[in-house]
């Protein structure tokens, strides 16, 4: 069965650079390694990038995944407010955890039997401890930029994101969540 790969974010331009587009853009810079037969780490895939707020990603992704069967294939990479900028962490069958488009796909296909890669957006402590936004100022939190030295981080992450996706499509689910969740 071929995977499918979806990063989340909002479509134009006015949304490029945004913490809300992590998912999106990185799953764009890594796609770069597919071949002309899209195949990705040497595993066929179809690449997804709903051109839908992120809110509404569920629809798009239902038209890609038929059945329950497929939607274990289903790998959605998408930001998380949950993990400091810098890590990353891969789940299966959790739940959305307050993330709106993360819902949306789960109502759509009915299930939560798919793959997350949750890359972190929010701050951290000097000791590593999240700091996350105030709850009235997380809507412009996640819409914001990232500045300068956050994007040096995010070299890093796209470097990690790649090397968890070939680790997943290659040896599998929980080599892959042992690699990133013990990171």
């Amino acid at each position: 069965m071929n995977w499918i790969l979806a990063g989340l974010g909002n479509p134009g331009e006015e949304y490029a650079g945004t913490r809300h587009n992590v998912g999106r853009e990185l799953l764009q810079a890594i796609s770069k390694k597919a071949d002309e037969k899209n195949k990705f780490f040497g595993k066929k895939v179809t690449l997804l990038y709903p051109d839908v707020y992120m809110n509404n990603s569920g629809g798009p992704i239902k038209k890609a995944v038929t059945s329950k069967k497929a939607a274990e294939h289903l790998v959605v990479v998408h930001d998380e407010l949950d993990l400091p900028l810098g890590k990353i962490k891969i789940s299966f069958g959790s739940s959305a955890g307050g993330h709106n488009g993360v819902k949306s796909v789960q109502k759509a296909l009915k299930t939560m039997d798919f793959v997350r890669v949750r890359i972190g957006i929010s701050g951290s402590t000097p000791s590593g401890k999240l700091k996350r936004p105030a709850p009235e100022k997380i809507v412009d939190f996640v819409l914001g930029k990232f500045k300068p030295p956050e994007k040096e981080k995010l070299k890093k992450v796209q470097k990690e994101v790649s090397e968890a996706l070939e680790i997943l499509l290659t040896d599998g689910l929980p080599a892959a969540m042992t690699y990133a969740n013990t990171k």
